[in-house]
């Protein structure tokens, strides 16, 4: 069984309206009332808080005057905000995350319902608090006999309502495909594959640039807490809502594409972090979103029964000729095509890289082995070396 979350668009009621707001509002102020109280014990008195006393905090804050609505609203999502914080802080000390940051109103928010907090009936949903169910608009319909375990309401900054449904599914795995795939990513062409397609690069932001500009320029000359800033603000947001779904739309229709068509699917373990800090291409190199492409297929892969391959980052997949192996030392980024020195073929760069990170996502696959003949070795030779000796 994979768990699997299905998101739908929907409309509340004003009533309705009202209370989702006030509880991502409450689940919002805990948040960070705790966020602040984890803070100032650690840098004042070298204390670390966790989850329980968090907690214990909480039922505290819910006896104050000047808190009391917190009991208004369901706890079950006021809670979750304080296990989302503790579980921040674990990526944080792991360092797969920077540290907690303090949520802001006008970034919308979400409040996540457990089954203690929900109702599921004929595939109508009821919050706690909620007498009718929530209007959803099924754009898709859910697995028969899935009950979900987690509801999860968000509030995007645009102004719109989107509810998530978390269920545990049987996903089948695609027919065997006798194809197999290396994908080189760019900025002229979005990828570039090892049997010589290119993916053309949407650019997403481009189109939206000017209008996003000129809502951006409205926003600025707008009073600051004004009604009119306010306004100005939600233009700005719809706007980058649009850039993102038309973003996230391309990217999810071309990686089903990938995975239904390929057995094995290679690709380069790029570090987009540190790629972005070169300003002349941090905007280019953002809008294509390698990284989400690539988070995409990882997860439809291991959905479908597919082979999904990194190879290390600096592995010369561009300077090695295909052919005969050769590695140039220099290769600047306004060549695209290009001869091989030793042998004399003909290389479109970004073909021959694809059809390199093909091969050396094969030999790691197979042998698991590395780009650095020092480093490689075979998944046979290493573990009969950790095997303990009679």
């Amino acid at each position: 069984m994979t768990q699997k979350a299905f998101k739908y668009r929907f409309y509340p009621t004003p009533e309705q309206e009202k209370l989702l707001r006030r509880t991502i509002g409450c689940a919002r102020l805990v948040y960070n009332k705790a966020l602040a109280a984890r803070t100032e014990a650690w840098y004042e008195r070298l204390e670390r808080v966790g989850y329980a006393e968090t907690s214990a905090m909480l039922t505290q804050w819910k006896k104050q005057d000047d808190l009391q609505f917190l009991n208004e609203v369901s706890c079950v999502p006021v809670q979750q905000g304080l296990r989302h914080l503790q579980t921040a802080f674990t990526n944080f000390f792991a360092g797969r995350a920077k540290y907690p940051n303090f949520k802001k109103k006008h970034h919308g928010g979400n409040a996540e319902f457990t089954k203690s907090a929900f109702k599921w009936r004929d595939t109508q949903v009821y919050l706690a608090k909620c007498i009718e169910p929530l209007a959803i608009r099924w754009s898709r319909e859910i697995p028969l006999c899935a009950e979900p375990s987690t509801i999860t309401v968000k509030l995007s900054p645009s102004g719109k309502w989107t509810v998530s449904l978390l269920v545990d599914v049987q996903i089948e795995a695609l027919p065997e495909s006798p194809n197999q795939i290396g994908l080189d990513l760019g900025i002229t062409s979005l990828g570039a594959l090892s049997n010589g397609e290119k993916i053309v690069n949407p650019k997403s932001f481009k189109p939206k640039r000017r209008k996003l500009r000129k809502v951006q320029k409205a926003l600025s000359r707008k009073k600051k807490g004004s009604n009119n800033r306010h306004k100005a603000r939600l233009k700005v947001a719809i706007v980058h809502a649009e850039i993102s779904d038309a973003r996230q739309d391309f990217l999810h229709k071309l990686t089903t594409r990938l995975v239904r068509e390929n057995q094995v699917i290679a690709v380069e373990d790029l570090s987009v972090k540190n790629m972005v800090k070169n300003r002349k291409l941090a905007l280019a190199i953002s809008d294509a979103s390698w990284g989400e492409l690539v988070r995409q297929l990882e997860y439809k892969c291991d959905w479908y029964g597919r082979t999904f391959v990194k190879i290390d980052r600096w592995f010369p997949s561009s300077k090695r000729c295909g052919h005969c192996g050769h590695i140039v030392e220099k290769l600047p980024l306004n060549i695209r095509e290009w001869d091989c020195p030793k042998c004399g073929t003909h290389h479109n760069r970004d073909i021959n890289a694809a059809k390199n990170i093909l091969a050396a996502g094969l030999a790691v696959n197979v042998c698991g082995a590395t780009v650095r003949p020092e480093q490689s070795k075979s998944r046979k030779a290493s573990a009969m070396k950790q095997k303990p000796k009679s």
